[in-house]
């Protein structure tokens, strides 16, 4: 098996990737800042190259020599205290990767980016790779930051390179080490810090089957197409009778109006910026992206790519005993984990 690059192999979708291109034999490099906490590789057999996206000499010394590359990097944030640094990430870190993969000639490039850049329609029917992006709907700096960054890449097609854009829902699983929202959603739950819940909707899917599907793309995949990487679409109050017939915890029964979380944003969010300078406790861009329930149709990614389809209580249970193992709950917080299938 030839070398591939793993951007973001230290986070949570790329550490998974890294494994299971690992486990079919290939020569596995990561881009790791300096700074990156490496937990999620540890004791793996990859080749890491310091450096960072923004910097295309280092961007250009880990592409050269590989078959494949994988770009997942991302800045993952709903809140920033620096927006630009966001754009600059996700934007120049993606070109820099796009013109290293073009010069060195890489036989395919998986840009993994997010349902984020895919339209969504009213008031919950899934969509699909072909439903436009309305203005309004670009909430917030990320989602704009990914927007560009998928059409930024896509534009390489034109100038000949062989890349297949995958657009992953909402990924859980192990090795979600920060964690992502999704992830944060599970440990607050288990520590007993949602009391309440707002009618909103997700599509959730196994971080394995994201890997596999990056996998699949690179084989199967079609030049200059995206494909939806995910499985079913389920209400956060679906979320959460899920995780308590997991866990065996007491699930929320309380459903807050929207107009009521979007004030909680605005002043958590006005306070981090203007005094904290932390990460809000309730983030405003977060509270507008659930205003619409985020159904998505992954037949395309299933049909062409064969892409798997494990059922969500396995993605949530394998995600509760890996944030449980990894010290996220204390032991008053302890779960079961003997029913997951329960529900």
């Amino acid at each position: 098996m030839g070398k591939v690059l793993v951007t973001g192999a230290t986070g949570f979708v790329g550490a998974n990737l890294a494994r299971l291109l690992l486990e079919r034999g290939h020569h596995v490099r990561a881009l790791v800042r300096p700074t990156s906490n490496l937990g999620n590789i540890e004791g793996l057999a990859v080749e890491t190259i310091s450096g960072d996206l923004c910097d295309a000499g280092s961007v250009e010394r880990a592409v050269k020599g590989c078959e494949q590359v994988y770009h997942v990097a991302a800045e993952y944030n709903l809140w920033s205290l620096n927006p630009d640094d966001l754009y600059r990430s996700n934007i120049q870190g993606t070109a820099n990767v796009m013109e290293a993969s073009l010069k060195h000639g890489v036989a395919k490039v998986i840009y993994t980016s997010t349902v984020g850049t895919i339209g969504l329609a009213a008031p919950s029917a899934p969509c699909n790779e072909s439903s436009p992006m309305l203005a309004d709907q670009l909430t917030g700096h990320y989602k704009r930051s990914k927007f560009e960054a998928e059409k930024l890449a896509l534009g390489y097609v034109q100038r000949g390179l062989p890349l297949v854009v995958v657009n992953p829902s909402a990924p859980v699983g192990p090795w979600d080490r920060k964690p992502t929202p999704t992830g944060k959603i599970i440990v607050d739950f288990v520590q007993g810090r949602m009391p309440a819940y707002l009618d909103t909707g997700l599509n959730l899917v196994h971080v394995k089957d994201v890997a596999l599907g990056q996998v699949l793309a690179a084989e199967k995949g079609r030049i200059g197409e995206r494909y939806i990487l995910g499985h079913r679409n389920v209400s956060l109050n679906e979320i959460l009778g899920m995780l308590a017939a997991i866990t065996g915890k007491r699930r929320p029964t309380i459903q807050i109006p929207y107009s009521v979380a979007w004030l909680a944003g605005f002043a958590s969010t006005k306070y981090s910026d203007w005094v904290s300078k932390r990460p809000p406790a309730v983030a405003l861009e977060a509270v507008k992206m659930a205003r619409r329930h985020m159904y998505f149709d992954s037949s395309k990614a299933v049909a062409e790519l064969g892409l798997p389809q494990t059922p969500v209580e396995k993605g949530l249970e394998d995600a509760v005993e890996w944030f449980s193992r990894h010290g996220y709950f204390n032991h008053q917080q302890s779960v079961r984990t003997d029913n997951a299938h329960a529900v």
